[in-house]
């Protein structure tokens, strides 16, 4: 594993420590590279209101926007499972907007089980902005 994908372990695992998930008791990090070379991290965030919450993945997206960044160069997911995790369904919608088909996906579990796909291998022939028409 190169030293960038570990940075990305290291940096979903160490913002997972800060998940606020007093329901489900399922703490999620995610950390993001992005087009400006910067890292972009977020944990999920649980809701008294279940369908409320907030999902690591959708964190990390909103604090790269936020951050100025438009695209997502490689993402990486870590949680407390017994194999390593992947984007939720939403998650991988929400990923689809600000990422291409090769797009790397890293997902990752805290005794350091890692799994690595594209982003076309969790979300084939996936509908994106390119699917809508042009707007003038």
């Amino acid at each position: 594993m190169n030293d960038s994908v570990s940075a990305l372990f290291d940096a979903a695992a160490q913002v997972r420590q800060q998940a606020h998930a007093p329901y489900s008791g399922f703490a999620v990090g995610a950390a993001l590279r992005a087009e400006d070379g910067r890292i972009y991290v977020g944990c999920n965030v649980e809701n008294a209101a279940y369908p409320s919450g907030t999902c690591a993945e959708q964190a990390a997206i909103a604090a790269m926007i936020a951050g100025g960044a438009r695209k997502i160069e490689a993402l990486a997911v870590v949680a407390g499972s017994p194999r390593p995790v992947t984007p939720c369904g939403a998650c991988r919608q929400r990923i689809r907007e600000f990422a291409s088909s090769s797009t790397q996906i890293h997902a990752g579990n805290l005794a350091g089980a890692r799994q690595h796909f594209t982003f076309a291998d969790l979300l084939p022939d996936s509908f994106g902005p390119d699917a809508l028409p042009e707007r003038s």
